[in-house]
């Protein structure tokens, strides 16, 4: 009986969005776009080494487990019933890198996160040896020579690691970035399941040729934070201002491809996190947004929070992160006011490259995610880009698409993405408060501050004189 009074709402859809911080399972109504229920789980972060970064590919898939099923338990409150769930779609952080082996579905090392920097003296040496280096991989990826991308993570793991090589000798390897992990975990594992990735998270490898759509055999041979992304449409536009050119969408098998520009910002809610659990002058990530506005200013501090080098635009592995413009009076509010200042001062990097490489400025900027909530943030966003700044009602449109493309996907056709069909989104505007003037000389100092970050570290060529080619990509 009491399943008979359960409440039905139409076809429903799951999203899981994990990324390096979290892990979330959110389930969505189909016809209106209506968030109905999620949960999140937090997760770690492991530095062996400095420039190091890992996280346990068991921990990240149980944290998936927990989430799917708390989020079901809290739809069943609801009286909410769960085999509606028609499709689930998966949002991932992209380039961090997993083996694992397909007899036993074992990790064969941690997942090496996309934030990682040891791989940087295989860069170097491909950077070499490479014919025409940057550019002959630039024109087939979409993306320069980086260790921000999976197949270096690929490389060093095939040199390092015994259990990887060994596996790879006796074709037990399975390599992929977190989404194909998680969908070949999720469709049964060492028990028949499906190995693969789409065509979004193939172009962060390194190894994917976004032209042709394939994984492209000239490269198999040598081969966490905040995104801005540009749609530029049906064509593949190269930015000769540091960012990257990426597979934006394909929804379907004969479907065409849509490219965009993209800006990373390695460390943007991260920063927040680090003042949190390194320093420890706040307790929780949602107490910055208090001490920010208790000063309102960071009072001529700057932070450049290049923990991992400097991403787009820059590509500089050398830098690292520093806190300057430091007088007597600085105190914890300030610095707190200058991490949340660093987020947004590397978004307006980022968006001036774009529009120099589009020929046509921003007009408006949308953002979306969690940091979304902090309106001393969002308000210093459209001061320091000095345009407005605008906010869905609902911040998880990253969970929102994943969950939209799965409802759409042929098989499942439960979500219509006809714009007539799609939902009215409400909004909140945040307007620039400052003129013009203030807004750049806040600009230009950053960008001093930045130079000041560069040339901290030099390459240690501990991996030199290894071989840097053959990179066998599994994913068929």
């Amino acid at each position: 009986m009491a399943a008979a009074n359960k409440a039905v709402l139409g076809p429903l859809v799951g999203a899981v969005d994990q990324g390096t911080s979290s892990t979330r399972f959110l389930v969505f109504n189909s016809k209106t776009a209506e968030l109905l229920s999620h949960h999140q789980v937090e997760l770690k972060q492991e530095f062996p080494k400095e420039g190091w970064v890992e996280q346990d590919p068991k921990e990240i898939l149980n944290s998936v487990y927990e989430c799917i099923e708390k989020t079901c338990e809290k739809l069943g409150q609801l009286n909410i019933d769960i085999s509606n769930i028609k499709a689930i779609g998966v949002s991932n952080q992209r380039e961090t890198t997993v083996v694992w082996d397909k007899l036993t579905g074992e990790p064969l090392y941690n997942a090496v996160v996309w934030l990682d920097l040891r791989t940087q003296s295989t860069v170097e040496n491909l950077s070499k040896r490479i014919p025409g280096n940057n550019n002959f991989v630039k024109s087939k990826t979409g993306l320069p020579l980086s260790t921000y991308f999976s197949a270096v993570k690929l490389r060093w793991l095939l040199d390092n690691v015994r259990k990887v090589q060994k596996a790879v000798e006796e074709e037990r390897a399975l390599f992929g970035t977190v989404d194909s992990w998680l969908i070949w975990c999720l469709t049964g594992g060492a028990n028949g399941g499906v190995h693969c990735t789409d065509v979004t998270n193939a172009s962060r490898t390194m190894l994917f040729n976004i032209h042709s759509l394939e994984w492209d055999k000239e490269l198999c041979e040598y081969g966490t934070g905040c995104f801005l992304l540009c749609n530029t449409g049906r064509k593949c536009v190269f930015s000769e201002h540091g960012l990257l050119t990426t597979v934006a969408y394909k929804l379907g098998r004969d479907k065409p491809v849509y490219y965009a520009l993209e800006g990373s910002v390695a460390i943007a809610g991260a920063v927040v996190r680090w003042l949190r659990d390194n320093l420890g002058i706040i307790k929780t990530s949602e107490e910055i947004e208090k001490l920010a506005k208790e000063v309102g200013t960071s009072y001529g501090c700057y932070f450049v929070p290049a923990f991992s080098g400097l991403y787009a635009p820059y590509w500089e592995p050398s830098a690292r992160g520093i806190i300057c413009g430091l007088t007597q009076f600085t105190n914890r509010c300030h610095i707190a006011f200058a991490a949340l200042e660093a987020v947004c001062f590397q978004t307006r990097e980022i968006l001036d490259a774009m529009n120099r490489d589009c020929g046509m400025p921003l007009r408006h900027l949308q953002v979306d995610g969690g940091m979304t909530n902090n309106k001393i943030l969002m308000q210093l966003q459209a001061d320091i880009l000095y345009i407005p700044v605008v906010k869905p009602s609902m911040p998880e449109t990253t969970a929102l698409g994943a969950a939209m493309a799965a409802g759409a996907a042929e098989g499942v056709g439960v979500w219509s993405l006809d714009p007539e069909d799609l939902s009215a989104v409400t909004v909140e505007r945040f307007e620039p408060q400052i003129n013009a003037e203030e807004s750049e000389i806040r600009y230009s100092t950053w960008k001093k501050a930045v130079m000041k970050s560069m040339g901290w570290v030099t390459t240690q060529s501990s991996e030199s004189g290894k071989n840097v080619f053959i990179i066998i990509a599994t994913l068929s």
